[in-house]
């Protein structure tokens, strides 16, 4: 009687230290790998595709890690986004090096390199740190309708130079403040529309609006699915009003480690052009979810 007595208690020790041990051994769900808890981080994006994709992917990296992850993904624009970081209210955000730079005052480059030297101070100053930037990098595109573009033999952006003040323009509703739009088309090309519309974040509202010819130029980005989607000609950027905006992780550096360093850039080492832009257009022309495009690349990456 003893002996069936005690053999579940036996039993019972037993799994009770194999538990004990598969916890030490970070064999728990956390994913962690040394069964340390991680801490709470929270990702931002801004309300476009692309971002909100970008988001996703670093969330849910982060979250295979073990930590607990907040999500505010649906932000109006980086003049939204870049006070939240500052006030610790998001700790990661995907972003784009040169328009980044030229947000906060800094000069812009052709080169990525020499574009990240110049945003670190920057966002030091802030209290945050851009990580590695990606192959990926997607600059403001100006695209009108083909045809359109067959009508006016436009190519170029300087080939608007002849008809900009009979056109319209869409694009978000601070491009009369943005160096890579209105003004950088003024300066740069010396071109000035008749009239524009605000319209959203290269989303949406501004594909529809140009395909119903109620703008006759819209602001959209180059790794934009609609663009061939739906027929577009994205005019050539023939006197670099543009520059090196090279998708890149923005941590905030009180949140930053090196676990968290070596995640982020492990997702910019694989992403590409081309890889984005076929995310992009898993969404925008597919109706995809952007969780469900973060989450396909992390898996056919081996991130997750």
């Amino acid at each position: 009687m003893r002996k069936a007595f005690r053999t579940p208690v036996l039993g019972a020790t037993l799994v009770a230290l194999a538990l004990i041990a598969a916890a030490c051994n970070g064999s728990g769900e956390d994913g962690n790998g040394d069964g340390e808890p991680r801490g709470q981080i929270t990702v931002g994006a801004v309300a476009f595709a692309e971002n909100q994709i970008l988001g996703e992917m670093y969330a849910q990296a982060l979250e295979d890690a073990g930590y607990e992850v907040s999500r505010q993904l649906s932000l109006d624009s980086r003049e939204i986004l870049q006070p939240a970081m500052e006030n610790g209210e998001v700790d990661v955000a995907p972003e784009y090096l040169a328009s980044l730079a030229a947000f906060l005052g800094g000069d812009t480059s052709t080169d990525p390199d020499e574009q990240t030297e110049i945003l670190e101070p920057l966002l030091e100053e802030r209290e945050q740190t851009v990580l590695d930037y990606s192959e990926a990098i997607d600059t403001n595109a100006f695209v009108v309708a083909g045809d359109t573009a067959q009508e006016l033999g436009l190519s170029a952006v300087s080939d608007l130079q002849g008809d900009a003040g009979d056109m319209t323009l869409g694009g978000p509703p601070e491009c009369p403040e943005r160096d890579f739009c209105i003004p950088g088309l003024r300066d740069v090309y010396g071109v000035e529309f008749g009239s524009f519309v605000p319209l959203d974040v290269g989303g949406p509202l501004t594909v529809e609006a140009l395909a119903n010819g109620e703008i006759d130029v819209g602001l959209l980005f180059s790794t934009d699915g609609a663009i061939e989607a739906n027929g577009f000609v994205l005019l050539e950027d023939d006197m670099n009003l543009q520059q090196a905006d090279n998708i890149a992780p923005v941590v905030r550096s009180e949140a930053l480690n090196e676990e968290i360093r070596d995640i982020l850039n492990s997702i910019s080492e694989a992403l590409t052009t081309e890889k984005m832009t076929s995310l992009n257009a898993q969404v925008t022309v597919e109706g995809g979810d952007p969780a469900d495009a973060a989450r396909g690349f992390l898996e056919d990456e081996g991130l997750i």
